[in-house]
């Protein structure tokens, strides 16, 4: 459950507390949050796997804000409602929510939804890209995007990066990520801390003081995608950008913030 992100959009405090519990003693990452206009922002930042969302919220229609997260294709939508007639529910159904569950309602027929949603997903496609505000991770055609600009990296770079990224912060020991992120067997564990080191000069604002890719002491390694939400990178310069593409060169972020220093 560790990588499934559900997000619950309740007015009600002790209701959105309760249903957080509940959710995090099931192994699930949680954020808790109040309103539709946090709630955009927060989505926009970073699309939940499965949002929670009451019809009646402080700022308007929940109902509003699913056929919003419903256009970004990409979240499972559970809706809660006092609204218990027909008309409601259909109306909420058709608005894009996958599932729609009335109030008062026991805590076993709520978890009971959220496990028949998320198996749901999880026999879903799998997904085309992972996405951490501007950093974006084509799983496709295994590039790497930061705001719009794209970020070389080597094959096995890559591959590092997908599988650290892939573990939603969970910390990867040396030899697990040799074990999933290299195609053949290699008995020297250090070979990551030397594909990290060069990861790091491509992906980090600073290489010197990572904060993306973290090491974890006696572990490993593990990616933080907190670091992008907690210090949002500066864009790179056009003239700079344009400079890059003459000299055809490929950039990284630690470029892009040495442009601004």
């Amino acid at each position: 459950m560790g990588s499934i992100y559900v997000a619950i959009v309740e007015g009600n405090p002790h209701l959105r507390s309760l249903l957080g519990w509940h959710l995090q003693q099931a192994g699930y990452r949680t954020q808790q949050i109040a309103t539709i206009g946090q709630a955009r922002t927060a989505f926009l930042h970073r699309q939940p796997t499965l949002a929670i969302v009451d019809s009646d919220l402080p700022d308007g229609d929940g109902i509003e804000l699913c056929h919003w997260l419903y256009q970004q294709r990409q979240t499972l939508i559970l809706i809660l409602s006092a609204r218990n007639s027909e008309k409601e529910i259909v109306k909420g159904l058709k608005a894009g929510a996958d599932d729609y569950l009335t109030k008062p309602f026991g805590m076993q027929e709520f978890m009971a939804r959220i496990e028949a949603l998320t198996r749901r997903m999880r026999v879903a496609s799998a997904p085309l890209y992972l996405e951490y505000g501007d950093l974006k991770i084509d799983l496709v055609q295994r590039r790497v995007q930061f705001k719009e600009e794209f970020i070389e990296l080597t094959p096995q770079e890559f591959s590092l990066l997908y599988v650290l990224a892939q573990a939603e912060g969970m910390a990867l020991s040396r030899s697990e990520l040799l074990r999933r992120a290299w195609p053949e067997a290699i008995d020297n564990p250090r070979t990551i801390d030397t594909h990290v080191l060069s990861l790091r000069k491509k992906v980090e604002i600073d290489p010197r003081q990572p904060s993306l890719i973290q090491t974890v002491r006696n572990v490993g390694y593990r990616f933080n995608p907190d670091a992008l939400e907690d210090a949002p990178m500066p864009a790179m310069p056009p003239a700079a950008i344009a400079r890059d593409r003459n000299n055809g060169n490929g950039h990284n972020l630690s470029r892009i913030a040495a442009n601004h220093s």
